[in-house]
């Protein structure tokens, strides 16, 4: 009885060593990475990684981290002797076990590939400013489960990282971003596309086009002037709609009918 007592205490001593080197060693390793992966990749700037490269390494960072514990946990669970009769007994039902884990975790599963995917496409980055479900916001970390979007009015949107790779995502940070803002107006049906023009001369656009005629009325796009510096885009658009329709208003073009 006390050499049985004895062994239960030995096995729980062996994996509770084994379980804390796990954890120490996953945590010199994630630190290693933070150290070194940048160098490595020839990204590190004054403030640490570049966006790139930090949103590829705190991915990184977190699944090296969890493989290590769970290895470490599956080591500590092979010190105990008895579960291997345990084990025996569950060997012959592990296949239907493993398809309905399998079927019960699939969304679980599918949110840390997706982030592994993130990680490794890119397609945003922490620090980007992008636009998800017609919502707004940047990208304030990138875990292996889920996607947390700083929507800047008190709200911290968290997206799972399924979501995020399978649908539409706008990415404000790419692309030129010296190119005009444009915004769209309105003139009544029989409004005056030339007068218009000629009221919209103070915006100095870069170009204003007549984009649509419907019986409804007559949609003039504006582009803004090149070469200004982009801070928020949804904000410019708004503000350059806005002075258009205050200088159309102004010059009479809109009518009874303007908006």
């Amino acid at each position: 009885m006390n050499e049985g007592i004895l062994g239960i205490d030995s096995d729980l001593l062996g994996a509770t060593i084994t379980i804390a080197v796990a954890i120490v060693f996953a945590y010199l390793v994630d630190r290693i990475v933070l150290a070194r992966g940048g160098r490595l990749a020839g990204q590190v700037t004054e403030a640490g990684v570049s966006r790139a490269a930090a949103t590829r390494l705190r991915v990184v960072r977190r699944l090296v981290f969890v493989t290590i514990v769970i290895l470490g946990i599956g080591l500590a669970l092979s010190q105990f002797t008895q579960l291997g009769k345990i084990a025996t007994g569950l060997l012959a039902s592990s296949a239907v076990l493993g398809i309905i884990l399998g079927l019960a975790a699939r969304q679980v599963l599918a949110n840390p590939l997706a982030g592994i995917l993130l990680a490794i496409t890119q397609p945003i980055r922490i620090g980007d400013t992008i636009t998800l479900d017609e919502e707004t916001g940047r990208v304030d970390d990138l875990t292996l489960s889920y996607t947390y979007i700083d929507t800047n009015d008190g709200r911290l949107m968290i997206v799972p990282n399924e979501q995020v790779v399978t649908n539409i995502v706008y990415n404000l940070s790419t692309g030129d971003q010296n190119a005009p803002v444009s915004a769209s107006v309105w003139l009544p049906s029989d409004g005056d596309i030339e007068r218009a023009r000629a009221a919209l001369a103070p915006l100095e656009a870069s170009n204003i086009e007549t984009a649509e005629i419907t019986p409804d009325g007559v949609r003039i796009l504006i582009k803004g002037p090149h070469g200004t510096a982009r801070t928020g885009v949804s904000g410019e658009e708004a503000a350059l709609r806005e002075r258009a329709h205050q200088l159309l208003l102004s010059a009479g073009v809109l009518g009874t009918g303007g908006e």
